[in-house]
């Protein structure tokens, strides 16, 4: 349960910015995502490789 303390005269919409962003932050959209469909092994193992490739020429990039 994702508890924020609202202090005293504190504006409504920043308590909720608070609240978002913690929400955020446990993942629980992006696992519902993930579980409205499946995904071969293969299929994500491939999309995990290409992420490390994409990083790594980011990486790369920035030190050129």
């Amino acid at each position: 349960m994702i508890i924020v303390p609202v202090k005293e005269g504190e504006n409504i919409e920043r308590a909720l910015k608070k609240f978002k962003r913690k929400f955020e932050k446990t993942g629980v959209v992006k696992e519902l995502r993930s579980r409205q469909q499946f995904n071969k092994p293969s299929v994500l193992k491939r999309l995990k490789m290409e992420h490390a490739i994409y990083v790594q020429q980011l990486r790369r990039a920035e030190e050129a």
